[in-house]
């Protein structure tokens, strides 16, 4: 009898070898585990063998009756898997296209390039540097030395005693003028970073910073370019005025205000009803700076400035929360 229940179960097996559909095995699950299938009559004639058979028999065929209940069913999964995946790459030709998506430039990617256009077309190169930079660079060939309390005006990350995120693009002006003799023209574009996260401030942000040495370059200079860079930027409609700061780079320094976007000019919440905005900071190259590249400064001067490429978006796109330009939502960004 043992030999019958292993004749059944290679012949079910060599069957299933055979078929090619769902019906046909559905027919051979029937043939064989059907309520009068070869294995269910074997079941049942089990009594007619003699006492001392009876248990391993039962047990061969009920352990045939699982084997065969098992490949009958993966072998309709596998059948009903193909099918699935042709019909996944079947091609409709009689359905609508898809339209192709596209994506545009973030809003500060926008801007900053608008800005390196504007200079671009003023003469001025773009150039890059390293994200993390030594102390030297980032602070001290700046005329920023270990311990001047200028430092506490940069909240810094330090990756060890002397190397830090650098805290502004400046670092790139230094490079710039090691490597090259006067006159130079660039603006340096990049992300900075500091220890600050508000409204309005985030460890990470992006700066334009540009830099002009020659021979005889005055203050008239540094206005005349910095106001046809705003009226472009912004309106010709926008005025603009000069007020006197600090930058240990710079001497004289200065920060640039605009008339409000907002209330132009009538006082209002985002300008704390002064009715101006600061938009960036400037002033002559501080002949120190000159000195740590080598530069002779009886012959040579020139100017430098820095701008914030958030704070220009917010305040042309009329954005009232810095965060928004890092949190990808798709229906702020699409606005752009």
């Amino acid at each position: 009898m043992e030999n019958r229940i292993e004749q059944i179960k290679s012949e079910a097996i060599e069957a299933l070898k055979e078929v090619a559909d769902i019906e046909q095995i559905k027919s051979l699950s029937v043939k064989y585990l059907g309520r009068k299938g070869l294995v269910t009559l074997f079941l049942r004639n089990i009594s007619q063998l003699p006492p001392d058979q009876r248990p391993e028999a039962g047990k061969q065929a009920n352990i045939t009756k699982k084997e065969l209940e098992k490949a009958f069913a993966e072998a309709i999964s596998d059948i009903e898997n193909q099918d699935q995946g042709a019909q996944a790459n079947a091609i409709d030709v009689s359905l609508p296209g898809r339209p192709a998506t596209r994506g545009t430039l973030h809003p500060i990617t926008h801007i900053t390039r608008q800005i390196c256009s504007i200079f671009g077309r003023m003469g001025f190169d773009v150039a890059e540097g390293p994200e993390i930079e030594t102390d030297y660079y980032n602070f001290e060939a700046l005329n920023i030395p270990k311990y001047h309390p200028a430092r506490d005006m940069q909240d810094t990350f330090y990756v060890s005693d002397n190397i830090v995120l650098r805290t502004h693009t400046s670092p790139i002006q230094v490079h710039i003028m090691e490597q090259n003799a006067p006159p130079i023209r660039i603006v340096a574009p990049g992300k900075v970073y500091r220890c600050d996260s508000d409204l309005t401030h985030t460890p990470m942000f992006n700066q334009v910073e540009g830099l002009l040495v020659d021979e005889q370059i005055s203050f008239g200079d540094l206005k005349g370019i910095l106001e046809a860079f705003v009226h472009e930027i912004f309106d010709e409609q926008i005025s603009l005025r000069f007020r006197p700061s600090f930058f240990p780079f710079t001497e004289p320094s200065a920060e640039v205000d605009i008339l409000c976007v907002m209330c132009r000019g009538k006082g209002c919440k985002v300008c704390s009803n002064t009715g101006w905005l600061e938009v960036l900071g400037c002033g002559m190259v501080h002949p120190a700076v000159f000195e740590n590249v080598g530069y002779d400064t009886r012959r040579y001067n020139g100017f430098a400035f820095g701008m914030g490429v958030e704070r220009l978006a917010m305040l042309k796109y009329g954005i009232n929360d810095l965060r928004m330009f890092f949190e990808s939502d798709y229906r702020f960004l699409r606005q752009f």
